[in-house]
This record gives C-alpha cells, structure tokens and sequence, in this order.
C-alpha cells in the first residue's frame, strides 16, 4: 500500500519536456518581427521629406552700401497756416475742401458783412458830407476875398469906414479858416472810411500762399471768433500747407550725430510707398538736445519730389556717405549668402515647390549689405537655407519648426 501511495507523488516529466522549446520558438518570432519593424521605420524614415530651413528671395537696393546711418521720421511741410480772420461773424460761404488747391490772395471764405458794410457805406456818406462842406467853405471863401478888395479900394477914398472893412477882413479870414477846418473834417472821414473798409476785407479770407487744404475746421453757419475760447465758435476756418516746402524731420542720437552734416546726401523711404525712393539732403540739424530722449532733430529736404507725398507720412532716412549713382537705383534680386550651394561645379539654390527642393541654377553679384544679388529666382520665392550635400533635386522637404 505504501508503495502505491509513492508511486502517485512521481511527476510525469515526459508531459512537460515540448514547452521549453515552443517558447523559444516564440521567443525568435517577436525578435524577428521587431527588427522588421524597425527596419521598415527607419526606412520609411529615409524615404520622408527632410526638415528644412528657408529663406525668401526678396528686392534689394545697391544704395545699402552707402548708408552710414538709419532713422525715422515724418514729413512736415515747413509752411503751415491755420488761416482764419480777425474779424468776428457767421461764416456764410466756404469754397474750399480739403485736398482744394489754392493760390496766393484767393478768396476761399467770406463771413457775415452786412453790419460792417453798413459802417462802410456810413464812413463814406461822411467823406462826402465833408466834401460837401470844403466845396461850401471854398465858395464863401471867394465871396469873402472878392468884398475884401473891393473894401481895400474905397478904403482910400473913404468911401467906406474903417469899420466895414475890417468887418470884410474878419470875414475873408473866418472863410480860409473854414477851408482848413474842411479839409481835416475830409481827412479825418476818409480815415474812418478807410477803417470801415479794412473791417469789410477783413470778412474776405484769403489764403496767405499758394497751397493744399489739409484740414476744414469750420462749415458754414458756424461763429468764426479767432481770439476766443468760447463754446460753439471756431477760431480758424482752414489749414493750408505749401506742398513745396515738405521736409522729413527725424530724431537721431546724439551719439549719431557726427555721422550727419549738412547738405549729407541722404535716400528717403515712405511707409505708405515702399516701392518709391527719393533722394534728400539734409536741410539742417537743430542746434538743441532733446534732453528727455538724447536726441537731435534733423531735418532732411525733398531733391525728388513725388505728388503722392503727403504731410504727416511716416518715412525712413538712410544718410548716405556719398549720392546715390543712377544704375544703383533700381533693386536687385537679393537672397541670403547661405541659401546659395554648389553642385557639380555650379551655384544653385533650391526653390521650394509643392513640398519638393527643386534645383535652379543662379548666377551671383555684389553683395548688398548682408545679402547677396542673384539672377535665375525671383522676390518671393522660397528657398531652403544652409542646403546639405544629400538635398537633391526633387527631394521632399518639409519647412523646420523654429
């Protein structure tokens, strides 16, 4: 009994001896598919589009190699007038707009007359009243001379008394007295009229110098009062600027300022006109610091006038070490130094197309700056910046995440 009770303790080996080898074989299979699977990786790797940096082709002017200075500014005409009239009144007629041309002298404006017409027509009543008046005396005067002679002749044979005749002299002399008094009555109502006059003119507004309208300030029916702060007035009636006279003011360090001399060359560019270049001169350096920036205003004048230039522009200086020749005035093609490779003997670039480096072949010039000119692109286009020996004609590429 004992021995068949030990006999069921024995394991059966026999049943056992095939799983060491099936989990082997397993054991292969997964390390098998593994490398496959990383082989496909890293192919799949080698296949897809390369990280790239890019670069975009862009214009670029010659006239960067003269700069010696940058600044910024704006244009501000040197002839500004906020016209208006000393007379006091209602506008009653405007004839002007903004953006109006207008010459030296033309009316553009009247205010209400009637009242300082009337004074007018007053002042001249009365100058001829005193007219009048001179004519009246002067005729007394001649009656008063011809009876004073006639006195002086029967004064000898004292055909008359003494008191006649000096009653006749009393009287020629009362008459030119009269005159004198005539004729300062005269001058004196002239110079009322004239004053009459000047207060009607006064309601013409005419503009000072030949100009543009910049600003309209007040319509008509408004209460034009120059010299007063009251509400429901305007002061003046229109702000005119003369157009030939514009100027860029800008500020530059006073670190910079040995840089600048007058009658520098200088090139100026317009932010509302990127495309347009106009050479200048610097006009003046205001002598004084702005103590609360460092800096000093220079003032650069117009040489190439636009009539798309307009006051208030924000512009960009270049002062200029010499005046800019003609040929350098027109850009160039101009790509970054590094995006340029060569390829069997040959400078090219790769122009990014559809996801793809296509190679174009380009012929390079003076360097502009840190730029370079080339010919075979053109601005805008993309390219891949730094290209590496393995970048081939046609691979993918996909733009680098910065």
């Amino acid at each position: 009994m004992a021995d068949q009770d030990l006999s069921r303790l024995k394991i059966d080996r026999s049943a056992m001896a095939p799983a060491p080898r099936r989990r082997r074989r397993w054991v292969r299979y997964a390390i098998i598919a593994l490398v496959i699977l990383a082989v496909i990786g890293i192919g799949a790797r080698l296949a897809g589009p390369q990280a790239v940096e890019t670069a975009t082709v862009t214009s670029a002017y010659p006239s960067q190699n003269y700069t010696l200075l940058n600044a910024t500014g704006y244009v501000v005409p040197q002839r500004k007038a906020a016209v208006s009239s000393k007379a006091q009144g209602r506008l009653e007629w405007l004839g002007v707009l903004e953006g109006s041309r207008v010459k030296k002298d033309e009316i553009i404006a009247r205010i209400e007359s009637r009242d300082v017409a009337a004074s007018l027509a007053q002042a001249t009543a009365q100058v001829r009243v005193a007219q009048a008046n001179l004519q009246l005396q002067q005729a007394e005067l001649r009656d008063a001379e011809v009876n004073l002679r006639r006195s002086e002749v029967l004064l000898v044979p004292k055909a008359i008394s003494t008191q006649q005749y000096d009653a006749d002299l009393a009287r020629y002399n009362k008459a030119r007295a009269s005159i004198n008094n005539s004729q300062a009555a005269i001058t004196s109502a002239q110079a009322n009229a004239q004053a009459a006059q000047v207060a009607v003119d006064q309601t013409v507004i005419r503009s000072p110098f030949d100009g543009v309208v910049l600003i309209k300030h007040a319509n008509v029916g408004d209460n034009i009062t120059p010299f007063s702060a009251a509400s429901d007035t305007k002061g003046a009636v229109v702000t005119i600027a003369d157009m030939d006279t514009l100027e860029v003011e800008a500020d530059v360090a006073e670190s910079n300022i040995a840089k600048i001399t007058a009658d520098q060359p200088a090139e100026i560019l317009l932010d509302a006109l990127p495309d347009l270049r106009l050479a200048g001169r610097v006009s003046r350096i205001v002598p004084t610091v702005d103590r609360s920036k460092a800096t000093v205003l220079v003032k650069v004048r117009f040489v190439d006038r636009d009539p798309r230039v307009l006051p208030d522009m924000s512009a960009k200086i270049a002062f200029l070490s010499k005046p800019v020749p003609p040929e350098d005035r027109k850009p160039l093609v101009a790509v970054q130094p590094a995006a340029v490779a060569e390829r069997d003997g040959k400078k090219v670039v790769f122009v990014i197309r559809d996801g793809k480096a296509q190679q174009v072949p380009v012929t390079t010039g003076a360097r502009i700056g840190e730029l370079v000119a080339v010919q075979g692109v053109k601005p805008g286009d993309t390219l891949v910046l730094a290209p590496g020996d393995k970048l081939a004609d046609g691979s993918k590429v996909t733009v680098a995440k910065k």
